[in-house]
């Protein structure tokens, strides 16, 4: 395993390893993801560079480490997950846009994240990620993808293609939603799950977070739309059709 950069922004020395895969490939790849339960995860699962031919070389938790990690290790490509503190993965990309536009080495953006939400995926292509994934996507498929992404493809879990399609083939821009617009990302993504019928505990588990830290979520989002309750908020995403 290389030395990784550790997940409080600060960058070590990346290793120059001469050696690739098993098949010969080698690629270098940053983790950004706020749970390092699950950076250690996918390190785990992808970082096996002599099997794999994946180095894993710095980690980041949130925008301004992540930012500063992959300016100073530029990696072939970026692990991105969408939820984010400090702004979010869109922010990322924006304050990586240089390194992404490089001709010579460009770093290029593969989003990983639980959320499946078409304004999520579009988001982060508009942004200039090549692909995105969910985080149900297994270990070796992760893999193929990474390389996909290095070698300049872009890459969907299936279901998500269809969004960037119709999304990039509609000519008229979407239409501003105020209200949708003062939440934040993840408050969207709970929102979604709560409008969907999930109690706070599966929302809980399928996000990483704590049941208050959900219960949080959800106040901040029924303050923001003055909403009294969650079957008003259930109406509220329905008719906006967010389920």
């Amino acid at each position: 395993m290389s030395d990784a950069t550790e997940a409080n922004g600060t960058v070590g020395a990346a290793e120059d390893l001469s050696g690739a895969g098993a098949d010969g490939r080698h690629v270098r790849v940053v983790l950004v993801d706020d749970h390092r339960m699950f950076r250690t995860g996918v390190q785990a699962e992808i970082g096996q560079t002599a099997e794999t031919g994946v180095e894993v070389v710095g980690e980041a938790a949130d925008v301004d480490q992540a930012v500063a990690v992959i300016t100073a290790t530029r990696p072939e490509v970026v692990l991105l997950d969408v939820h984010l503190p400090g702004g979010g993965g869109v922010e990322v990309l924006r304050r990586c846009a240089a390194l992404t536009a490089d001709a010579e080495r460009p770093v290029r953006f593969l989003a990983l994240s639980v959320s499946d939400a078409a304004e999520d995926v579009i988001g982060v292509i508009r942004g200039g990620a090549r692909g995105y994934v969910t985080k149900t996507i297994t270990g070796a498929d992760l893999i193929d993808s990474i390389f996909r992404v290095q070698e300049g493809d872009a890459v969907f879990s299936p279901r998500l293609a269809g969004f960037v399609l119709d999304a990039f083939a509609s000519t008229d821009a979407p239409p501003v939603d105020e209200d949708l617009d003062r939440l934040t990302q993840r408050e969207r993504e709970v929102l979604r799950l709560i409008a969907r019928g999930y109690a706070y505990k599966e929302i809980a588990k399928q996000l990483f977070i704590s049941v208050k830290t959900v219960e949080s979520h959800v106040s901040a989002v029924l303050r923001k739309l003055q909403l009294s309750n969650r079957h008003e908020l259930t109406r509220w995403a329905t008719a906006r059709r967010l389920v």
